[in-house]
């Protein structure tokens, strides 16, 4: 079973995702992944070259800067590129689930629901977080300032546009126990102990 952890930046997706590793549940970090594949594959790599330019990659290693002030001032360069990456994703996320033989496993992804890929995930998690402490810990985390973080904010759906997919939310407020909340949801996820989704 493919289980999904879905939430906005800074909400504290990769924080629930390390508890849930820590009950033996293996987790698939789309978006690290998603970084790596501009670099393991050449099929990306030359895509994203004839999409952006020779300027998209520097010593063989994509150019983030560039990439992103490109894509975010350029709606449909965004949705090319995301054309690119996520039905390569898509496809190593599908090895590794297959190499895998636990009861689920945790595919981890910011825009699991705007890019589709939810799809895949037969239960989805969504975690929250009050937008001004997202914001804090994204400016102390990614060195950037409140307003950029805002801005990508803006490129990502609402919590509540998420809530209409999901069929578990975790808040990650720094008050309510995350661990109690994985607990609670852990043997539910066990129990339906469905079949692989091909």
């Amino acid at each position: 079973m493919i289980v999904g952890v879905t939430g906005g930046i800074g909400s504290g997706k990769s924080t629930v995702c390390r508890i849930f590793q820590s009950f033996g549940i293996p987790i698939y970090d789309a978006d690290q992944r998603a970084k790596a594949l501009y670099v393991e594959s050449d099929d990306v790599k030359a895509a994203v070259i004839d999409l952006l330019g020779e300027k998209a990659y520097k010593n063989d290693k994509p150019d983030r800067d560039y990439i992103a002030k490109v894509v975010f001032d350029d709606k449909s360069k965004l949705e090319k590129l995301n054309g690119i990456i996520h039905p390569a994703v898509k496809k190593d996320f599908e090895n590794w689930y297959h190499s895998q033989n636990t009861t689920y496993v945790i595919k981890e992804a910011a825009i699991m629901i705007e890019s589709g890929s939810y799809k895949q995930c037969d239960k989805l998690i969504l975690v929250t977080a009050p937008k001004e402490l997202r914001i804090k810990r994204v400016v102390e985390r990614d060195k950037v300032s409140a307003e950029e973080v805002e801005k990508r904010m803006s490129n990502q759906m609402t919590d509540d546009e998420k809530r209409a997919f999901c069929d578990y939310e975790i808040l990650n407020d720094g008050k309510a126990s995350l661990i109690e909340q994985v607990r609670d949801i852990h043997p539910q996820l066990l129990s339906f102990g469905q079949k692989p989704k091909k």
